[in-house]
């Protein structure tokens, strides 16, 4: 998809900047509304985190991250500088705002508030992701094949459990498994696994850019118009919002979406909006097609990783590095999961497989923001969502539409404010 000619300077009713999965929901719910709408992205469709992820539609991950659970293993986590969460040396103290507060948003209280807002966001967002498929002809891209979260010990099954009775108040159906039974979902698995936790409900995509891909095709098709260029500043004038793009010229709309992940935080910035953004760099290495003989998505919970199978192969890939949008990438994290990986699933084919990192874009307490900037009820903040952004894409641009429109929220947008901290 390319840009195409635009002038130096244009206008439009509703200005979406960020084309990543967020941003793609969004104008694909504004272009059903019939409004005019211009997506920018400084790279193109689905180039950044939505190209690559691990392509879980996790309806049911309604547990946030930041958690007592996760406090308890931080330190032990912390300790190994390849393991499921490590902090690059030298940016911790530049973390540690956003540490605290994730600390303070772990508290039983705080954690119990998060999971409730988690839970309704996640209700919203599987028949509003299902319908934006089904709007593209594009449903035959999920996949309904459950997924498999494996334990090397029976203390780990034990840790697990309470997460599972949480999720059965939630009505989120599961099965614990053992034996044949747990073989019989995956064979092939390492006799050092020995217990699971089996969602029959849980989806993934056929590959994530694809899916993407073929939304932002259907965006386009549907009159919305697109424009390759980075937005430099952001400013509310005379009833409407001026974007200056870098390339030169500008952009006036009525309306504009704030939809660009890891880089929003210097816009919202420009608004008066200090948002606690920070990134999470994720990992991953995608092997080719017949790798594996994948069942279905499996998540090595110990280890933060899960192996996905997709349409382009297998991918391994998770893990949490807090470094930043500026530290060159570590892909020994990528092999160290790889590794990991050919243990637990021993006839896993190493060979042949490309490195990725990506950025998610998250807030101390798991949670997006989703609401109007502090300055103008004329711009809409979507972002922060963590692993999350593919899963809870279909709420999130149903949500900013009615926003957008005046409308009443479907669910209460309280603890998504962006002014919450």
């Amino acid at each position: 998809m390319t840009s195409g000619t635009h002038p130096e300077s244009a206008s439009t009713d509703v200005a979406v900047v960020g084309a990543g999965i967020i941003g793609l929901s969004v104008a694909m719910h504004l272009v059903a509304q019939d409004r005019s709408v211009l997506l920018i992205d400084r790279k193109g469709i689905a180039q950044e985190t939505s190209a690559q992820n691990a392509g879980a539609l996790a309806f049911s991950d309604i547990l946030p991250l930041a958690s007592p659970r996760i406090l308890r293993q931080a330190p032990r986590w912390l300790l190994d500088p390849l393991g499921p969460l490590a902090i690059r040396p030298g940016y911790a103290l530049q973390m540690l705002p956003w540490l605290l507060r994730f600390g303070l948003a772990s508290r039983p209280s705080a954690y119990r508030a998060s999971l409730q807002a988690q839970t309704q966001l996640m209700r919203l967002a599987a028949p509003a992701f299902h319908a934006m498929l089904a709007r593209a002809k594009a449903s035959h891209m999920i996949r309904q094949d459950g997924s498999l979260q494996v334990y090397e010990s029976d203390a780990e099954f034990r840790a697990s459990l309470a997460g599972w009775q949480l999720r059965a108040e939630a009505g989120i159906a599961f099965e614990h498994v053992k034996g044949e039974r747990l073989r019989e979902l995956q064979p092939g698995l390492a006799s050092a696994i020995i217990a699971g936790t089996f969602v029959p409900h849980w989806e993934t995509v056929s590959d994530p850019f694809e899916v993407a891909s073929v939304l932002g095709r259907h965006v386009l098709q549907a009159g919305a118009t697109w424009r390759q260029a980075e937005v430099r500043s952001i400013a509310v004038r005379d009833g409407g919002v001026e974007l200056q793009l870098a390339q030169g010229g500008a952009v006036r709309a009525k309306q504009a979406v704030i939809a660009t992940g890891a880089w929003s935080r210097q816009l919202a910035a420009q608004l008066g909006d200090a948002i606690p953004l920070e990134t999470e760099r994720g990992y991953n290495t995608t092997l080719p097609p017949g790798a594996f003989d994948l069942q279905r998505q499996i998540s090595f919970g110990a280890h933060g990783f899960v192996v996905t199978p997709l349409s382009t192969g297998i991918r391994v890939g998770g893990a949490v590095e807090l470094g930043g949008l500026q530290l060159p990438p570590n892909f020994k994290r990528s092999a160290h999961m790889l590794e990991k990986a050919s243990r637990l699933l021993p006839g896993l084919q190493t060979e042949g497989g490309t490195q990725w990192m990506g950025y998610r874009p998250s807030l101390p307490d798991s949670l997006p923001v989703i609401g109007h900037a502090k300055v103008s009820r004329q711009v809409v903040y979507a972002f922060g969502h963590g692993h999350l952004g593919l899963t809870q894409s279909g709420a999130t641009g149903h949500l900013v539409a009615e926003l957008l429109a005046g409308q009443t929220p479907s669910i209460s947008l309280e603890p998504f404010r962006p002014d919450r901290f």
